[in-house]
């Protein structure tokens, strides 16, 4: 006997994102019945985190954002400045906390969705359907039996002919005087060291003329140590960001994978990877939330009309491949990455370049910001990778 019409492991960005969209009023039926898993709090609990992305207002999680922007900032390494409202779009930052409080009271209000807490050990095809199980906080065994199970626990990187990792650590900080414009935010900041092997920058979100959370991020093969962020940091905000007196009142610190690696879609005839798992990160840049929101419209639209919910995927094969050829132009250091993207924020209209970074562009919008790139590397990099194998990534 089935327990749901659908199981979602993980009550992350993913998992609740697609649980929210299945509980939604459907013309003509009744939402689908949902079993929302996440762990029991412990160890296999996620920190807070920040999520970030770009969208028109009226969005649906806007009475949940911490802040929003309608001008965007670069700065180069040597200090040149390019700004822009991108509309019709805004710069919308959300905390996974918050969002989770809003997400949780509109699934309360439904009698379809129900949650349950696990420590979940394998998900796998059975007759009819699919299984989890695993065990509750007291250790006693949990079963769940549904139709279809989209999990999304992190697992494996694929194997890639290029995979860098994206890694940052930030504060949150409160300065004693004013030092923010709460109108812009700086996207990148490249004003920062640069190390031996790909990039570094700046990240400043202002919530206020006296608050922001200031992140140092790296796009390279390896994190650091926390100490090592530690230093980026003191150095951004003494050196660069000229804070003067402030504290730091919290911290948040991940890793987000950036590769050219086929991401499964499918684990089995009635299981499906969502999320980061099944490859919602755009590769050149490590965005997923947005991403995340348009799998899963797509997968309850298709539940809905009773076809296979596979999720689609991600991100188009065009948009892929201009990805891998980026990821691997900079992974060689045939192209410099702070010079890069600052050619970019200057030469293309922002609102452009974000419908790309977003991968909603059209082709021959693409044509004209590869235009805009270094082209003869560029090309060099396009005409090496089909002889590059793919490998297994390091754990």
């Amino acid at each position: 006997m089935r327990d749901a019409d659908a199981v979602i492991v993980g009550a992350g960005a993913a998992g609740l994102s697609l649980a929210h969209r299945l509980c939604e009023p459907a013309d003509g039926g009744r939402p689908p019945r949902v079993v929302l898993v996440d762990a029991p709090p412990g160890p296999h609990t996620a920190p807070e985190r920040t999520w970030c992305f770009w969208e028109a207002p009226g969005g649906a999680y806007d009475e949940a954002l911490t802040a929003s922007w309608e001008r965007l900032r670069v700065h180069a390494p040597g200090g040149a400045v390019t700004a822009g409202r991108p509309e019709p779009f805004r710069y919308k930052m959300l905390r996974s906390g918050d969002f989770a409080a809003l997400v949780d009271a509109r699934l309360a209000r439904q009698d379809t969705v129900r949650r349950a807490e696990a420590t979940v050990e394998s998900v796998r095809d059975v007759p009819g359907g699919a299984e989890v199980r695993g065990h509750d906080a007291t250790g006693r065994p949990v079963v769940l039996r549904a139709r279809w199970v989209f999990d999304s626990r992190p697992g494996p990187l694929p194997p890639a002919r290029t995979t860098l990792q994206q890694h940052f650590r930030g504060w949150f900080v409160r300065t004693r005087r004013p030092a923010f414009d709460p109108s812009t935010a700086d996207l990148m900041d490249f004003r920062t060291p640069q190390p031996g092997h790909g990039l570094s920058f700046g990240y400043v979100l202002p919530v206020s003329d006296c608050a922001a959370l200031v992140e140092y991020t790296e796009f390279s093969r390896r994190p650091l140590e926390t100490a090592g962020y530690e230093r980026a940091l003191r150095h951004y905000t003494d050196r660069v960001l000229r804070l003067g007196a402030f504290r730091v009142t919290a911290a948040e610190q991940g890793v987000i994978p950036m590769t050219d690696g086929r991401f499964p879609r499918r684990a089995g005839r009635a299981v499906f990877r969502i999320g980061t798992a099944g490859g919602a990160t755009r590769p050149s840049t490590g965005y997923t939330f947005a991403s995340v929101q348009r799998q899963s419209a797509l997968i309850a639209a298709a539940l809905r009309a009773g076809r296979p919910p596979v999720p689609p995927p991600p991100h188009s094969a065009r948009h892929r491949a201009m990805d891998a050829v980026l990821l691997r132009a900079l992974d060689s250091g045939r192209v410099d990455g702070a010079e890069f993207f600052t050619g970019l924020f200057r030469t293309v209209p922002m609102e452009r370049l974000l419908r790309f970074l977003d991968g909603r562009s059209r082709l021959w919008e693409d044509l004209g910001i590869g235009l805009r790139t270094p082209v003869l590397p560029m090309l060099r990099t396009v005409a090496e990778l089909p002889l590059l194998p793919r490998r297994a990534t390091a754990p």
